[in-house]
């Protein structure tokens, strides 16, 4: 009889909980909404790039569309070594650039010679795109492709005819390689190319040239949950920069308007705009050296992994995906100083998010919607389900979660979901910590999205508490969780004043420095730095810090080129049109910027830059720093250099070209000249501006045999 009463009274029970629960239906979704495509590429989060083209024979970043089928041929191309490195590096997908700008086609399409089936790698009989794909697939990556809109080796570019054949190679790539997670369209849309031999600027409306909307159809149709990119979608936005970095506050939302792919000038890329009334997230892209393609002068120039580290944080942290570039080398695999940071940032990661430290925490909820349904309860954001959340009751927009601990926990970063499917819900948010027998804020923030990861100075606490501080509809809270990074000694800063002495200097005064100028990486053995160095010649700088415990912190690598320290301004300038002062340009100071506007006869030729080295070299290349300041304004695109043994003779330019690809990259340009040559007098001449009216060199440099 007894254990009828229970049944019964359980029976009640649940009956109860259940017609709770059919009283709290979910709240409404709050603006636009991802679609499932959307979902499903929000939780990737961090994937890759494959940029591999004849460029990485060439030493370019563009290729300009006249590149011979011949010059492609990695002597040792390994997809499996390129998908495991990327798998070893924490990626859940790479995308491949089946054809860049130069047009050359990584698998053997049937609508154009200039692919992989005219080249000596694999005898002609090689498919790059095939073989990639089943890499990815191998290893567990989700597989995409990039197809460049723009093709300057085209004879057709510029025509109708041209979007056929670019569709037709889009359909060639959807039905031949499998599933793929994404499309990615780039945004750089005509200007010069060879164009089947007419070597001429060809300019396209990037409004209705490309027709995006019967293109688009096309990946709809034949991979309907396949996301597609370019600076405007349609399925995710280019987020405005090549540094991987999305703002501060930063939106999923966007206002798309009439803007196109190639078009988004209005459109605020970056922060996303809020209100928004499309559903477009960004995507943080940035290569994992200066440059796209692999070039042998940057290999002591791989980003640190507390440099990716600060990438990560301030791209996927900050709701985007990060999409990080990894060039093959002319072997065709991943180079080992790439391999090496990429693999120790895996491993800071994993220490860092290995453990949540507010697991096991007692939760209490200022409200939890419908009385305390289970379905929106406070737990659910410690369960690690992005499908589940704490949600309140409608009119309970700025509540408040505590977490307490048994005892103090230790940590350093704050972690917070949304529940995408009901749109982003949150305006602003803040964390406290108990200090001193009352609550102090710890962090603050905006935006929060599919994650936000809040950085910030370590703190000890038994009790954390978030607070919603705007909304305009009720939260829907995914996750919560707090974690500590590992301890980590930055890279030392290595700079050059214009005497030509070298500094290093260190994060802390208790730590000690070491050095190497061979190349190899510093140890408790190296150099003691303890005054500058004089490295008149240029040379690589390694350092890197050591506790007292002789804990080893990251390397920083600096390469130099000569000294400047006896160059001399000799242009005769008028004064008229400087806008500052040319010793900008030597001061091995990058955030000393030369500028020079036209010189105001109408004419579009802009001054040239003379400079005197002091001494007769032997030059192999020159470089050219734009100013670092996020403006597109006076950056030279195209120019010409000459040198000269006294000054006054000059000849022909010595190396005339184009700067690829440095609006939306502004990093160093290094051009390496054809053949050696011995001068004294060198001469820079700006041919062309990315924008303005203004020349800015931030600093001229050369390199020596």
């Amino acid at each position: 009889m007894n254990r009828i009463i229970i049944h019964v009274l359980a029976l009640v029970a649940a009956t109860a909980v259940l017609g709770q629960e059919l009283k709290s239906p979910p709240p409404a979704p709050y603006g636009p909404i991802p679609t499932s495509r959307q979902l499903q590429w929000h939780e990737m989060e961090y994937y890759g790039f494959v940029h591999f083209t004849v460029n990485t024979f060439t030493d370019k970043e563009w290729g300009y569309g006249d590149e011979s089928e011949k010059v492609f041929n990695p002597t040792d191309f390994d997809a499996d070594q390129i998908a495991r490195t990327a798998k070893a590096g924490g990626m859940k997908g790479l995308i491949l650039t089946c054809k860049h700008h130069d047009g050359f086609c990584l698998w053997p399409s049937k609508y154009t010679e200039h692919s992989v089936k005219n080249s000596p790698w694999k005898n002609g009989r090689g498919d790059m795109v095939r073989e990639m794909s089943e890499a990815c697939r191998k290893q567990g990556l989700k597989f995409g492709v990039y197809l460049s809109p723009w093709d300057r080796n085209r004879a057709d570019y510029g025509t109708p005819a041209y979007i056929t054949y670019y569709r037709n190679q889009l359909r060639e790539l959807l039905t031949q390689y499998g599933e793929v997670f994404t499309v990615w369209l780039d945004g750089a849309n005509g200007g010069d190319g060879f164009y089947g031999g007419a070597r001429e600027t060809r300019k396209i409306d990037n409004r209705t040239y490309y027709d995006w909307t019967n293109t688009w159809s096309i990946v709809r149709e034949l991979m309907p949950m396949a996301c597609m990119f370019s600076d405007v979608g349609p399925d995710f936005r280019w987020v405005g920069n090549e540094r991987g970095i999305a703002g501060e506050t930063c939106w999923a939302t966007i206002n798309v308007g009439e803007a196109v792919a190639g078009n988004a000038k209005s459109i605020n890329l970056n922060q996303g705009e809020r209100p928004g009334a499309n559903w477009l997230p960004p995507e943080c892209d940035v290569s994992i050296r200066p440059g796209w393609f692999y070039h042998a002068t940057e290999d002591n120039q791989v980003k640190t992994p507390a440099q990716l580290l600060d990438i990560y944080y301030q791209s996927v942290g900050r709701g985007a995906a990060l999409n990080l570039n990894l060039p093959p080398d002319r072997r065709g695999r991943i180079h080992e100083n790439d391999v090496r940071s990429l693999k120790e940032f895996r491993r800071l990661l994993d220490a860092t998010f290995a453990k949540d430290l507010a697991k096991g925490a007692k939760l209490t909820a200022s409200n939890v919607r419908g009385s305390g349904a289970k379905s929106f309860a406070a737990a659910n954001v410690l369960d690690h389900d992005r499908n589940t959340y704490w949600a309140t009751d409608d009119g309970v927009t700025t509540p408040e979660l505590i977490l307490e601990f048994k005892k103090p926990v230790r940590f350093n970063i704050i972690s917070l979901r949304e529940f995408l499917p009901l749109g982003q819900r949150v305006e602003a948010f803040a964390v406290d910590v108990w200090q001193s027998g009352g609550w102090q804020e710890f962090a603050r923030g905006t935006s929060i999205g599919n994650l936000r990861l809040v950085r910030a100075k370590f703190v000890t606490t038994d009790k954390v508490r978030l607070r919603i501080t705007q909304a305009p509809v009720c939260p829907a809270i995914a996750e919560f969780g707090l974690f500590a990074e590992p301890e980590m000694l930055e890279a030392p800063e290595i700079t050059r004043d214009r005497k030509g002495l070298i500094s290093i200097s260190a994060s802390s005064p208790a730590n000690a420095i070491r050095y190497t100028l061979d190349g190899t990486e510093p140890g408790l053995k190296s150099p003691l730095f303890a005054s500058p160095i004089d490295l008149p010649q240029g040379g690589v700088v390694k350092a890197r810090q050591f506790s007292a415990q002789q804990s080893k912190g990251a390397v920083a690598t600096r390469t130099f080129g000569v000294s400047k320290a006896g160059w001399k301004i000799v242009s005769k300038n008028n004064d008229r049109i400087l806008r500052s002062n040319p010793v900008n340009a030597i001061d091995d100071n990058p955030n000393s910027v030369w500028r020079c506007r036209f010189d105001g006869d109408g004419q579009t030729s802009f001054k040239v830059i003379d400079i005197n080295l002091g001494q007769t070299m032997s030059l192999t290349g020159f470089t050219y720093q734009p100013p670092a300041d996020g403006q597109a304004d006076g950056i030279v695109d195209k120019y010409e250099f000459y040198v000269s043994a006294d000054g006054v003779n000059w000849g022909a330019p010595a190396a005339a070209g184009e700067f690829s690809n440095i609006k939306a990259n502004p990093i160093q340009q290094f051009v390496a000249l054809p053949k050696p040559v011995t001068c004294r007098f060198i001469r820079f001449v700006p041919v062309h501006l990315v924008a303005g009216d203004q020349v800015a060199v931030a600093e001229l440099g050369v390199t020596i045999k």
